[in-house]
């Protein structure tokens, strides 16, 4: 398994040098007059500045070999450019807003597989029974439902009706709280900085702010992991091995635990390591319907701002992202199908 780790590992320039290209055909699209507005502070500031200078001062002219390998050149060197939206270099922005993406995805997760593969093993073994009716027309309905429409939905309920979950990532006393010198950043995820900090009033803070776009990616997401798991189950069910192991009078849990769960978990680990992927791309509408401060909210106004450094800033870091978590994705087949080699 070592040696497979390492091959990938080797593999990754090429993959990413792949989506560079690609990447950068994209960009190349929109030609120098274009992209020279990404260099203008402001709209009114078009009318002050020189743009042909600005063209030859950034290179936005030269043939296309000599941009690209300048522009990977800079990607190596971690300089993604400057984003105008945000007011600092695009690597910086991305630091600042991955914890608040990481700990929307990591608590939406959790719930999404959990309730997923439960529900969907339950819907298997008691198929055609009401049960499964019901969680099939459940995991229909919420997974025909756009994420804005169901967003918009649990912000009107959980904040304008109840209350209770108001959007945003913390209140403002909160804000301020943990702006202060006192209060240590550890992780850039507030629930748990808050809690490494011995803070339950801004840890309580954060969790209300969070709960209202983490039930709306979980909604979605479990419906598609429900049946991704049914499928899969019955699939196996209907299995020689299955039907062999219930002939010599092994009980049905047994069954179900031992000789069907482990098989029917391949295809669902492929499909849980791209979840994982949907969600954090997933988060694009649902952190600008909660006004969530993330890299979805970031890619939003960078693309309404037409700050394209930024936009292919994040392309590129959810691109590697996309490469490891396929790597790690593959290494599970092992641990969880013995059967299945990577030597």
């Amino acid at each position: 398994m070592l040696s497979y780790i390492l091959r990938r590992l080797l593999f990754l320039p090429v993959v990413l040098f792949g989506i560079t290209i690609l990447i950068f055909m994209l960009i190349s699209t929109l030609g120098p007059w274009t992209r020279v507005a990404t260099f203008v502070p402001s709209p009114d500031a078009e009318r002050h500045v020189d743009l042909e200078a600005m063209i030859k001062k950034y290179h936005l002219d030269d043939p296309p070999v000599k941009m690209y390998l300048r522009w990977v050149n800079n990607l190596l060197h971690g300089n993604l450019g400057w984003s105008q939206s945000s007011h600092m270099t695009v690597t910086e922005a991305i630091r600042r807003r991955f914890p608040a993406t990481l700990e929307l995805t990591l608590f939406s997760v959790i719930p999404v597989i959990i309730g997923g593969i439960i529900l969907g093993v339950i819907s298997a073994v008691h198929h055609n029974k009401p049960i499964d009716h019901t969680t099939r027309i459940m995991a229909i309905a919420l997974w025909s439902l756009p994420d804005f429409v169901l967003g918009l939905a649990v912000l009107m309920v959980g904040f304008g009706v109840l209350g209770w979950f108001p959007p945003g990532r913390l209140s403002s006393w909160a804000q301020l709280e943990v702006l202060k010198e006192s209060f240590r950043s550890f992780t850039g995820m507030y629930t748990l900085d808050a809690l490494l900090n011995l803070r339950l009033d801004i840890f309580w803070d954060a969790l209300r702010h969070i709960i209202a776009p983490v039930i709306t990616l979980s909604c979605l997401w479990w419906a598609f992991m429900l049946r991704i798991t049914r499928s899969s189950m019955l699939d196996v069910l209907n299995q020689d091995y299955v039907r062999t192991a219930r002939a010599k009078g092994l009980a049905e849990a047994v069954v179900i635990k031992k000789h069907a769960l482990s098989n029917a978990l391949i295809p669902v680990t492929t499909v849980a390591g791209n979840m994982l992927l949907g969600l954090m791309g997933g988060v694009v509408i649902v952190e600008t319907v909660f006004n969530y401060s993330g890299l979805g909210l970031l890619t939003s106004t960078a693309a309404t701002r037409l700050d394209v450094p930024c936009v292919v800033g994040v392309a590129i870091f959810y691109a590697t992202i996309l490469v490891l978590v396929n790597l790690v994705v593959d290494v599970l087949y092992s641990i969880i199908d013995p059967r299945v080699r990577l030597e």
